[in-house]
């Protein structure tokens, strides 16, 4: 359940791992979390526009945090507790783990 790191290398992890994520559009913006097992394919997905709702609409385009699991069960776990948490708590949590909410999807 721990953040993955900016530098290290998602793309040799993707085979075995889990993904939770957060998009945004802007610093405090629009929040959404959702998971995926590819997370590379999930962003361009995302950035793209290729599947329509909430993200296409509020133009979340920005990966302010991820966490790596290793099982499926474990990633859907902590996505819908992340779902149910409150908007500061979330906030909080980007602060701690990216406080100038850079795009983590630069470093894929």
């Amino acid at each position: 359940m721990r953040p993955l790191r900016e530098t290290r290398d998602t793309k040799s992890m993707n085979s075995a791992s889990f993904f939770v994520y957060i998009l945004t559009n802007r610093r405090n913006g629009t929040l959404y979390v959702g998971v995926t097992r590819d997370i590379v394919r999930r962003i361009e997905e995302h950035r793209s526009g290729k599947v329509a709702g909430f993200t296409r609409k509020h133009g979340l385009h920005r990966l302010v945090h991820i966490e790596n699991f290793s099982t499926a069960l474990d990633a859907i776990t902590r996505e819908k507790q992340l779902k149910r948490w409150r908007r500061r708590w979330k906030l909080e949590l980007i602060e701690k783990t990216n406080p100038y909410w850079r795009d983590l999807a630069e470093n894929l």
